[in-house]
């Protein structure tokens, strides 16, 4: 299979299947505006998106543990509150929702991937969460 290329950035294919992305887990994402154009990084935007980000956590049963807006990228830190939490749907309405907005508003858009890990342990999650803090 010949690899998709956007942005300069080869699409990431997910070695997970989607029912890992279910229940109460932990999952840390991070996404990238496309050509890292530095638009996250006003207060109205920030607004913007932090609304979606609280409405889409609640809609997918998802607490959101730590975020962090950088100027051309999001980090944020999702947990599952229900059995039947889609932590994976979560992060692609979220990207869907942003988007429209970056893209009404900022003239951005997101990547079309994003990165993902799946926190397993306690420790790691605490490590990870700590470290979107810092970022800060």
């Amino acid at each position: 299979m010949i690899p998709a290329w956007r942005d300069g950035h080869r699409e990431r294919h997910h070695r997970l299947p989607r029912v890992a992305y279910r229940g109460n887990v932990t999952v840390s994402f991070h996404a990238c505006i496309a050509y890292r154009r530095r638009v996250l990084a006003n207060a109205a935007t920030f607004d913007a998106l932090l609304g979606i980000l609280d409405d889409v956590a609640s809609r997918h049963a998802c607490a959101v543990r730590a975020y962090c807006f950088m100027p051309d990228h999001l980090h944020v830190i999702l947990r599952g509150t229900t059995p039947e939490a889609d932590i994976w749907a979560a992060m692609v309405d979220l990207k869907q929702r942003t988007g429209l907005w970056l893209a009404a508003n900022a003239g951005a858009r997101w990547q079309k991937d994003f990165y993902d890990e799946i926190l397993r342990s306690y420790e790691q999650a605490q490590d990870m969460i700590s470290y979107v803090l810092r970022t800060r």
